[in-house]
C-alpha cells in the first residue's frame, strides 16, 4: 500500500514541478523577475512543493517500510 501511495505522490510532484516551470514563464513572473530579478512566489512555492513530494514520492515507493515481523 505504500508503494502505490509513493507513485501517487511521485506523479503528483512531477506535475507540481511542471507547473511551477510553467508559472515561472508567465507573463507576471517575467514581470516579478523584471523589477525583482526573481520569479513569484508561486512559481516558487510550486517548484519547490513538486520536487519535495516526488523525491518523497521515490523515496516511499522504491524503500517501503514494511511490517516484517
Amino acid at each position: 500500500m505504500q508503494r502505490i501511495a509513493g507513485i501517487a505522490l511521485l506523479v503528483v510532484g512531477i506535475i507540481l514541478a511542471v507547473w511551477g516551470v510553467n508559472a515561472s514563464n508567465s507573463v507576471g513572473s517575467g514581470f516579478s523577475k523584471l523589477f525583482t530579478g526573481a520569479p513569484t512566489d508561486k512559481s516558487i512555492f510550486l517548484l519547490v512543493g513538486g520536487i519535495v513530494a516526488a523525491i518523497t514520492g521515490a523515496a516511499m515507493a522504491w524503500f517501503p517500510r514494511g511490517d516484517h515481523s
